[in-house]
């Protein structure tokens, strides 16, 4: 941590965006590893795309890292156990959605893995295998993004039908979102890993040169990194100014390359000749690849200003989100609301018997005199949310048509290129739920579409 250095240039998107108090309380605390629990349940949707089909049944013994679920379909991941012990059920259980989701249960019984999953603490820094391999290995694996998408990463790698081969690879390590530590922690603790998950990455895909963004606040990774970096393989750590959402992908390739990816739904980074990868991710890849460890855990972060001992813990999937809060010291009495994921764009949930899953980053505990809404009031025309709006969009023009129903202005209007960073919420001086309005107007507007392209 700490201030930028004269001799660092500092980049940044061009337009809109805001600087809330970063807050992040456990950027010192090392990962931890966790207890586990008695048992664990692991919803069959993890991901973007259809969910994992169950390969077992109650009854069966399991091992972790075995293959518990298959991918149903292109757009779908593989979902295997991050414990060892016995299939109790499968059944529906509360996510952080707040709906029922079908799960598998599993009764945990001590830890015994795979035998195929290489637990050596050595770092495997050859790469000999051929980017076909490596990409099987992504896939078999499950891997999603970690950054919060989880869209299936051996999709993201894909060259659509019709689009061109990608040129470089952009490696997202900005963790902009308030509170969150997790990539931090995980660039600090292990660099090796992450640059050699990059060498596969543009070995996987064809690119020959890669950058590393991360933002000012993270002075200590970006010296690190840096230090492993070796430029003759094109590889280049990029510092970056602490403006959220810099870590959003259109705000990211924008800073990095200095290119507009097209406006959604269908505009993608490959448009503009990039792929876009989670530095989390890039390190599951290294794990998948070098080590065939499939993905059952991640770097959770677990803070708020009220909570004893907040801190960045190694998490299976599976373990719920109460048994991490008494890891961190227990649910703060205080406590007004709860967010999977940051004050930004994390979910707030009521339910802690909830499971993580491969997309929680993080839970933050809010104490009550933080959580509540402020008085809404009627939208002064100030302008503000246009100017921190970092799409260029009229944020109090489009939520008051969505607030209307009127899908067709909307459109119009862009609605739909939406990133829902809530930069307009933050900053609005009336309290308005801007992005509550816009989020229901997209779910209406691309239904529209989809049905419009069914005709």
């Amino acid at each position: 941590m700490g201030s930028t250095p004269a001799n660092i240039k500092a980049l940044s998107f061009p337009q809109g965006g805001i600087h809330p108090p970063d807050s992040k309380l456990s950027s010192e605390r090392a990962v931890r590893p966790i207890t586990l629990p008695a048992s664990i349940v692991l919803p069959l949707g993890q991901h973007i795309g259809a969910p994992s089909k169950p390969l077992v049944k109650p009854g069966d013994k399991v091992k972790t890292g075995q293959l518990l679920a298959e991918a149903a379909g292109f757009v779908s991941a593989n979902l295997h156990s991050s414990v060892s012990g016995t299939v109790s059920k499968i059944d529906g259980v509360i996510d952080v959605s707040g709906y029922k989701k079908p799960a598998i249960f599993i009764d945990v019984q001590g830890d015994d893995w795979l035998d195929s999953i290489d637990r050596t603490p050595g770092i495997l820094a050859d790469i000999s295998i051929s980017s076909k391999d490596i990409l099987q290995r992504i896939t078999d694996a499950g891997l999603v993004g970690l950054g919060g998408a989880t869209f299936p990463t051996h999709v993201k790698l894909a060259v659509p039908p019709g689009k061109k081969p990608p040129q470089i690879l952009l490696i997202n390590g900005v963790e902009c979102e308030p509170y969150l530590t997790s990539d931090h922690r995980l660039m600090l603790e292990h660099p090796q890993e992450i640059m050699i998950g990059i060498r596969l990455l543009m070995k996987a895909t064809g690119v020959s040169r890669a950058i590393l963004g991360i933002e000012t606040n993270k002075m200590d990774a970006i010296k690190l990194l840096t230090r492993y970096c070796d430029p003759k393989e094109g590889i280049q750590v990029q510092a970056l100014k602490m403006q959220y959402p810099q870590g959003g992908e259109r705000q990211l390739v924008k800073a990095l390359i200095g290119k507009e990816i097209p406006p959604p739904p269908r505009g993608l980074p490959i448009d503009v000749g990039a792929v876009v990868i989670n530095v989390a991710t890039v390190f599951a890849v290294y794990e998948a690849v070098q080590k065939r460890k499939p993905l059952i855990e991640r770097i959770v972060t677990v803070t708020g200003k009220s909570l004893k001992d907040p801190g960045n813990f190694r998490t299976r999937f599976g373990v719920t989100f109460d048994h991490l809060a008494a890891l961190a010291g227990g649910v703060p009495d205080d406590t007004g609301k709860v967010t999977a994921g940051g004050p930004m764009m994390g979910r707030a949930f009521v339910d802690l018997s909830a499971p993580v899953t491969k997309g929680t980053s993080g839970i933050v505990f809010y104490p009550k005199d933080q959580s509540l809404r402020e008085t809404l009031t009627n939208c002064i025309r100030c302008g503000k949310c246009v100017e921190v709006c970092p799409l260029g969009l009229e944020p109090y023009l489009v939520a008051a048509l969505a607030e209307q129903g009127n899908w067709t202005r909307a459109e119009e209007e862009k609605l739909t290129n939406c990133c829902e960073c809530s930069c307009c919420a933050y900053i609005c001086p009336a309290n308005r739920p801007l992005v509550d309005f816009i989020k229901l107007g997209k779910s209406r507007i691309l239904d529209i579409m989809k049905k419009r392209q069914k005709v």
